[in-house]
């Protein structure tokens, strides 16, 4: 079964056809920017002209970089604060004329490396984090997603953490590998120290140059593994949701 997956984040906007039943693409992704500022009417334009270019019209998944709740998004820290209270499924829908589901980002992006990608077949606590504009986190016990956390924003040193060590901190600044693997490594500690996670996935784009890194993370107890599906996991996350909700 073909499924349509958008992945709204804060730089750009994603989509692309998946085959639910192996979490692959049948179709190339289209991507554009992220429009700004964010505004819903400015994002749900970039949404419906990815939905019309690539001519889809069946069921289709949205995540959403923010807490969502029951179509509600209800934080937008990398767009713009007038999606606060907003029912983007409710709008989402009315303006593309699909059927669709809508989930926070990170936890569309765990959902898909645990039945796909890196997480498959692991128990116990794992907790995916996607570095990018900002940092993302989906935390899994056993299996099963424990939605909206939101661990990007936990303060460090004075600051919220993804103003630390998310990828686009390490490029405002200028960061080299090490500096940058410091202060991951520094978050990933203060993570432990609060859910002793088993194993570490890290996702987003930066996962594609995991060799630059991961091998500086030092002082982690939990394993620490690159996300498979790299930055495809929230597409492929949002197209299982959108099944899953039928």
């Amino acid at each position: 079964m073909d499924v349509l997956g958008i992945d709204i984040g804060g730089s750009g906007i994603k989509a692309a056809p998946v085959d639910v039943a192996s979490g692959s693409f049948t179709a190339p992704r289209v991507k554009v920017p992220t429009p700004r500022p964010a505004k819903p009417a400015a994002i749900v334009d970039a949404v419906k002209g990815l939905v019309a270019d690539i001519g889809w019209s069946g069921p289709a998944g949205i995540t959403f970089p923010g807490v969502v709740t029951g179509g509600v998004t209800l934080t937008a820290a990398n767009l713009d604060p007038a999606w606060v209270g907003v029912d983007a499924q409710a709008l989402l829908s009315r303006a593309t004329g699909l059927d669709l589901a809508i989930l926070n980002d990170a936890d569309a992006a765990g959902l898909a490396e645990m039945k796909f990608g890196a997480g498959a077949g692991e128990r116990g606590t794992v907790l995916m984090l996607t570095f990018g504009t900002g940092i993302g986190s989906a935390l899994f016990s056993d299996g099963r997603l424990v939605p909206n956390t939101e661990f990007g924003h936990i303060e460090i040193n004075g600051k919220d953490a993804e103003e630390r060590a998310s990828e686009r901190a390490r490029e405002e600044h200028n960061l080299s590998w090490a500096k940058w693997a410091g202060r991951v490594a520094e978050y990933l500690g203060r993570m432990e120290s609060l859910v002793w996670p088993d194993l570490f996935i890290i996702g987003g784009g930066i996962s594609r140059r995991a060799d630059r890194f991961v091998p500086l993370l030092t002082g982690v107890r939990a394993r620490v593994v690159p996300a498979a599906l790299h930055n495809d996991a929230g597409i492929v996350g949002a197209a299982m949701t959108a099944v899953a909700a039928t």
